[in-house]
C-alpha cells in the first residue's frame, strides 16, 4: 500500500509511541487517527452543516468489496467527491473509516451529525465506518481492533454508556449494514464488552 508522506509520518509517530504489539492508549488511538488534511480531503463548510453533541456509536460497514492493495487513501477522496457531488451531503457520511489494516482515518468533523441512505435519524451519532462488504466477508483481526479502540476512545471522550453502542441495522429496517459477518460482534455483545474492558483498562 502506497503511503503519502504524511500517512507515512503519522504510522511511525503512532508505532513508535506505542510499542510494536502493544495495545494503545485511547490517547494514542487519537492521536494515530490520519487526519482529512493527511489524505488530501477537505473540510465541510460549517455553515452547511448540523452541529450535534455525541451520545451514540454506530457502526456501519462500505457495502462494497474492497481487495487488498486498493488505496484507502484514493478511496477516500473519491468517497468525499461522490458524496458532496452526487449526494449533495455536507461531506463523507461517516466520522470515521477504517482500511484492511486497521488504521483509523477521519472522515465528517465529528461535531457535525452524519448522513446516510436509511430513515433513521443519525444526529448525535459517531458513526464508523469498516471498508468492505461484510454480508460476503469476514472482518479481520486489525478491523476488529480497531474498531474496539475507536469505539473506546469515543466512549470516554464523549461519556458514552456501552449500552449506547450498535449498528445501522439496529436503527433502521431498511438494510442489513454492517454485514451479517460484522453485525454478529454487535448482536453477540463483543464489542460492548471488549469497549468495557478498555474503559476499565485491562
Amino acid at each position: 500500500m502506497r503511503l503519502f508522506p504524511a500517512l507515512a509520518c503519522t504510522a511511525l509517530l503512532f508505532s513508535l509511541a506505542t510499542g510494536a504489539g502493544a495495545q494503545p492508549s485511547l490517547a494514542d488511538v487519537e492521536r494515530g487517527i490520519v487526519s482529512v488534511s493527511a489524505w488530501g480531503g477537505t473540510p465541510a463548510n460549517p455553515a452547511q452543516a448540523q452541529p450535534q453533541t455525541i451520545s451514540y456509536i454506530t457502526l456501519h460497514h462500505q457495502g462494497e468489496p474492497f481487495p487488498q492493495g486498493k488505496d484507502p487513501v484514493q478511496y477516500l477522496r473519491n468517497l468525499q467527491t461522490w458524496s458532496r457531488t452526487t449526494k449533495h451531503w455536507l461531506d463523507i457520511p461517516y466520522h470515521y473509516i477504517i482500511d484492511l489494516d486497521g488504521k483509523i482515518y477521519a472522515g465528517r468533523d465529528i461535531n457535525y451529525a452524519g448522513d446516510t441512505n436509511t430513515e433513521y435519524d443519525p444526529m448525535g451519532h459517531a458513526l464508523i465506518e469498516v471498508v468492505g462488504n461484510f454480508e460476503e466477508v469476514e472482518p479481520n483481526q486489525k478491523q476488529l481492533d480497531a474498531v474496539v479502540d475507536l469505539m473506546a476512545m469515543l466512549a470516554a471522550k464523549y461519556k458514552v454508556p456501552v449500552d449506547h453502542i450498535a449498528s445501522h441495522r439496529d436503527y433502521s429496517a431498511q438494510t442489513v449494514c454492517p454485514g451479517k459477518n460484522l453485525y454478529r460482534y454487535v448482536q453477540e455483545g463483543y464489542f460492548r464488552k471488549k469497549v468495557a474492558e478498555r474503559l476499565e483498562g485491562k
